[in-house]
């Protein structure tokens, strides 16, 4: 499903994420214990976070941003996907509200609501924007661990997505950031 034209200029979604070399974002129960603890060293998450409006993410990723300590979003808007009631008191200090949709209809809302900038977080999420032609922006940063099986950052396409790469880096630990956009 193509996105529509006007949504596009009103709003824009990017993707920051680490991921496994063989492209997981968690294990098959969605632990995340492979990461760098703490997140690893700077790699430009903070900066990224500064410029964004709203933070769109799935149920299952809040139910695990809750188990990781505290809040991290600072008071970026944070809008969880569900169609089931979600306690958002749990995300102390936080911005939070539930929504429910398309993610056209969510980004539409969104841009009504004056959010020029989302980021999309969560595996089911990311495909489910990827697969509408929301996102136009992907920052992937390789964490140096092979998993095996787990839950895929990418699933099914529509139809190819052609990236235009912008840079990469690479990090003391071992880290590998590269960023993509998507070429419309």
């Amino acid at each position: 499903m193509a996105s529509d034209p006007a949504l596009e200029s009103a709003v824009t979604a990017s993707v920051f994420v680490g991921i496994s070399v063989d492209g997981f974002l968690a294990r098959p129960d969605g632990d995340l214990d492979w990461l760098p603890e703490g997140g690893g060293e700077a790699h430009g998450f903070d900066e990224f976070l500064a410029g964004v409006d709203a933070l769109v993410m799935g149920r299952n990723t809040y139910e695990k941003v809750l188990t990781l300590g505290p809040w991290p979003y600072g008071t970026t808007r944070v809008v969880v996907l569900s169609h089931h009631p979600v306690d958002l008191s749990r995300a102390a200090g936080g911005v939070v509200a539930q929504m429910a949709g398309s993610p056209a209809e969510v980004a539409s809302r969104l841009a009504a609501e004056g959010a020029h900038h989302l980021y999309v977080d969560g595996g089911i999420t990311i495909q489910a924007f990827l697969r509408a032609g929301l996102v136009r922006r992907l920052i992937l940063t390789w964490v140096p661990v092979l998993l095996g099986e787990g839950i895929p950052l990418f699933g099914v396409l529509p139809r190819d997505i052609r990236l235009r790469h912008v840079a990469t880096r690479a990090f003391p630990s071992g880290l590998v950031q590269s960023e993509y956009h998507v070429i419309p």
